[in-house]
C-alpha cells in the first residue's frame, strides 16, 4: 500500500511477510520503516523482546505522525534459553537451523498499535511452538536455495520450503510468519481501522 490519502493506519515495517498478511484482512495502510536500534537480548524474557522492539519500532513513528495510528511488530524465535534472531550471515543461518533441528521451539512476537493524539497504546504478546524436522546438511543447503534466510529470525519461514523442514506447529500460523493476524485483526476492529 501506498496511497497515504486511502491508507488508514501506518505499518512500521517493510516485512513483506507482515505487508502480504495485512493485505490478506483488507487492511489499508502505507508503510514508513523505523529507523531505531532494536533489543536483541532477550535470552531471558523473550517475549518481553519483542513487545519492548514492538513498541519502540511504533513509537518512533508515532513520534513523527503523532495523528495517525502506527502498526509496530517484532518475532523471535527461542530456543535453549537463547533467542535466535536474523543471522548476520549464512554461515551462522546454517548453524541455526543445525541447532533447531529434531526440536521444538517457541516462535514470539509482540505487536504494537499507537496514536499519539488518541492517547492510545495497546501492545500485544503472541506464542507458538514450531517442531523441525532432523534436517541434514543437505537438506539445509537445499532449504537455502528456495529461501533467503537473512531476513528471517531463527533462519527459516514457515510459509517457505515447509516440507523440508517443519514437521509440526500449535498455535497461530500466522505468528510463526512474523504477524498473530487473528490478534492484530482484533485490535485494528477496536480502532475501527478496518
Amino acid at each position: 500500500m501506498s496511497d497515504s490519502a486511502l491508507a488508514k493506519f501506518i505499518l512500521a515495517s517493510v516485512s513483506p511477510r507482515r505487508k502480504e498478511l495485512l493485505a490478506r484482512i483488507g487492511a489499508r495502510f502505507e508503510i514508513i520503516p523505523a529507523d531505531v536500534e532494536e533489543n536483541n537480548a532477550g535470552d531471558d524474557d523473550p517475549e518481553a523482546m519483542v513487545r519492548e522492539n514492538a513498541a519502540l519500532k511504533a513509537g518512533w513513528v508515532a513520534d513523527r505522525y503523532p495523528d495517525r495510528f502506527v502498526l509496530g511488530s517484532d518475532t523471535t524465535v527461542h530456543l535453549d534459553g537463547r533467542v535466535l534472531n536474523k543471522p548476520v550471515d549464512m554461515s551462522e543461518a546454517k548453524r541455526m537451523l543445525q541447532r533447531l533441528s529434531d526440536r521444538t521451539h517457541v516462535v514470539y512476537t509482540g505487536v504494537t498499535l499507537i496514536c499519539r493524539s488518541g492517547q492510545v497504546e495497546e501492545t500485544i504478546g503472541v506464542r507458538s511452538e514450531v517442531t523441525f524436522k532432523e534436517l541434514s546438511d543437505e537438506i539445509i543447503g537445499r532449504y537455502f536455495e528456495i529461501v533467503n534466510p537473512l531476513d528471517k529470525a531463527g533462519s527459516y519461514g514457515i510459509q517457505e520450503g515447509t516440507d523440508l523442514i517443519i514437521e509440526s506447529f500449535n498455535g497461530s500460523h500466522s505468528n510463526i510468519m512474523g504477524l498473530p493476524i487473528d490478534e492484530t485483526k482484533a485490535m485494528l476492529e477496536r480502532h475501527s481501522l478496518i
